[in-house]
């Protein structure tokens, strides 16, 4: 974020430890807390500020060694993205081409990475946790709520990955690290996701769009509901609608504005980057590049001939807005590094592309509308209820602004999950859409078919690391098939 990185040289200071590598992931290797940190106030708020810097994970660019730091959610568009019928990997060379081609193994660094990270998130919301009461009392709830949203964030997107995984509210010592290497399961990790992101809707205002926030706890929450083994569709619909009641988001109508007007009214969380500061940086823009190579690798986030054509049927004004198509490679143009300019031949990237500023989306307001439409379907197959249609159009009409307002009687399941599709592309939704929509298995089989890959029921999750299996001298168990 742009203004955190400096707090983890002062969250550095409250952790003691013989390796860089267990300062980066206390969780699951060590923890050790230095207490006498936390004396005030601001302490307390610096150590959730730190929260949001390992969320925002450091540039590839800036520490190579991928063995000694977290990437956050700079490597989030392989595990997902890469993993859909979406977008692919430029090469085969490299574990970070694994993914597409659905060969990740217990080994692969940047799931562990991936894995390690949220848990680095977790363990800061948790050690913040510990020091509350030495905040201002009138700043306790705030700060309470804010580390807890976090935590929910990360074991959302860890038990959609990864399945069951140990389960910490405190911070684990170790006398008791077995905690750490203990599954628990779905549903026990989704209940406590539910309290923490209950807690934080009831508590925080809409104050920022770059931390924690009411509506962006109500709609990681609805997410949430649609995505538990037992979803609730109701209390789905209830959250949404109290987001768009709420009168304080819209959407762009240029859609362009969404990635490069930051922080904009369709914004409801946003993780922070800023150009050219190699520490507040992000190197994920300069790798969707390939045809002119801005990146440490040959392209990644290469669409697919399947996308392109979703696009050209459904996309309406977002294509063009989205990728463009090189001859050789068709790249992804939502989040150009400052100085771009696509059209000229060939195109160019500034003169930093590798230290990009674009923000990591979360959560937008489509999003929101769309999910009110998904919870309003629930079980069945279509909707033609009044508010839901009213929330699909006004992404149908911002897309096809010709025909606007575009006649919607009804919307099915599968007209969903299409517009879907090509309003998020490349926002890393595909994979969780999929899941949650109970087709993941059909869709990827046939993707494979296509595309020649080998694809089985054991790819919808991801493997533990054999890392912190082996940490746990086996009492972590592994996933299915791996």
């Amino acid at each position: 974020m742009k203004y955190l990185k400096y707090i983890a040289f002062t969250v550095a200071a409250f952790l003691t430890s013989c390796e860089a590598d267990e300062f980066l992931n206390p969780i699951p290797d060590t923890v050790v807390v230095e207490e006498s940190f936390f004396q005030t106030d601001a302490d307390v708020e610096a150590g959730i500020l730190g929260i949001y810097d390992a969320l925002q994970g450091v540039n590839e660019n800036t520490v190579t060694n991928i063995g000694n730091v977290n990437r956050g959610i700079q490597f989030e568009h392989l595990l997902t993205e890469h993993r859909t019928d979406n977008t692919r990997n430029a090469t085969l060379e490299g574990s970070k081409s694994d993914f597409h081609r659905y060969v990740v193994d217990a080994n692969n660094v940047e799931s562990e990475d991936f894995y390690a990270s949220m848990y680095e998130v977790i363990f800061r919301a948790n050690n913040a946790l510990r020091f509350i009461d030495i905040a201002d009392q009138g700043n306790r709830a705030r700060y309470t709520a804010e580390a807890k949203f976090l935590r929910a964030y990360a074991y959302f997107k860890l038990v959609r990955l990864f399945g069951a995984v140990p389960l910490a509210t405190e911070v684990v010592g170790a006398d008791n690290s077995e905690a750490l290497f203990t599954r628990i399961s779905e549903e026990q990790i989704y209940a406590q996701i539910v309290e923490d992101l209950q807690e934080a809707a009831g508590t925080l205002d809409n104050t920022y769009k770059s931390r924690a926030s009411r509506a962006a706890a109500q709609g990681i929450l609805a997410k949430v509901y649609m995505s538990q083994p037992s979803p609730d569709y109701s209390g789905a619909e209830q959250l949404c609608e109290a987001i768009i009641n709420s009168g304080e988001f819209t959407l762009q109508s240029n859609f362009s504005d969404i990635f490069y007007n930051e922080l904009n009214d369709e914004i409801v969380f946003a993780i922070q980057y800023q150009f050219g500061n190699t520490l507040e940086s992000q190197s994920f823009s300069s790798e969707f590049t390939s045809f002119s190579r801005q990146g440490r690798e040959d392209g990644q986030n290469i669409v697919n001939d399947n996308l392109v054509a979703d696009f050209s049927a459904f996309g309406g004004d977002r294509g063009p807005l989205s990728f463009i198509n090189l001859g050789s490679s068709i790249e992804v143009i939502k989040f150009l590094p400052e100085g771009s300019d696509i059209t000229v031949s060939p195109p160019t990237y500034g003169d930093n592309a590798r230290n990009a500023g674009n923000d990591y989306i979360a959560l937008r307001y489509a999003d929101v509308l769309l999910m009110h439409v998904e919870a309003t379907i629930g079980t069945g197959t279509s909707t033609s209820d009044i508010g839901a249609i009213q929330s699909f159009q006004q992404i149908r009409d911002r897309a096809f602004p010709a025909t606007a307002p575009n006649v919607i009687s009804s919307v099915s399941k599968d007209e969903l999950l299409t517009e879907r599709r090509v309003e998020l592309a490349f926002e890393n939704q595909r994979w969780y859409d999929i899941l949650r929509f109970g087709v993941a298995n059909d869709v990827l089989s046939a993707h494979a078919v296509e595309m020649g890959y080998v694809f089985s029921a054991r790819d919808l999750l991801l493997p533990i690391p054999a890392r912190e299996i082996n940490l746990s001298d086996g009492l972590l168990t592994q996933n299915p098939g791996y």
